[in-house]
C-alpha cells in the first residue's frame, strides 16, 4: 500500500491540521498525524481512531505503523 493510500484513508476519517506518512517497503510505516480531534485524548484512544480509519487495512496491507498522534499546540511545541 503507497503512503499516499494510507494518508488519504486517515484524512477522510479525521480532520488533520498536518500529515505525514513514510513507508519505504510498503509494508512498514511511520505516521505523524497533527489534528485537533485529538485534544483531551489518551495515546491510546488516538491510536484507535487512527486505526479505525485504517480498517481492514491494518490486517491485509500494513505490516507495521508508527504512530505519532498530536494535537496541534503539542505539535506546535516540538517546532517552534
Amino acid at each position: 500500500m503507497h503512503p499516499e493510500e494510507i494518508k488519504k484513508l486517515i484524512k477522510q476519517h479525521i480532520e488533520c491540521d498536518h500529515i505525514e506518512v513514510h513507508g519505504e517497503d510498503l509494508r512498514h510505516y511511520e505516521a505523524l498525524v497533527v489534528s485537533a480531534a485529538f485534544n483531551g485524548m489518551m495515546k491510546i484512544k488516538r491510536h484507535r481512531l487512527i486505526y479505525q480509519a485504517l480498517g481492514d487495512h491494518m490486517a491485509a496491507d500494513i505490516h507495521a505503523l508508527s504512530i505519532k498522534a498530536m494535537t496541534p499546540e503539542e505539535h506546535q511545541s516540538l517546532n517552534p
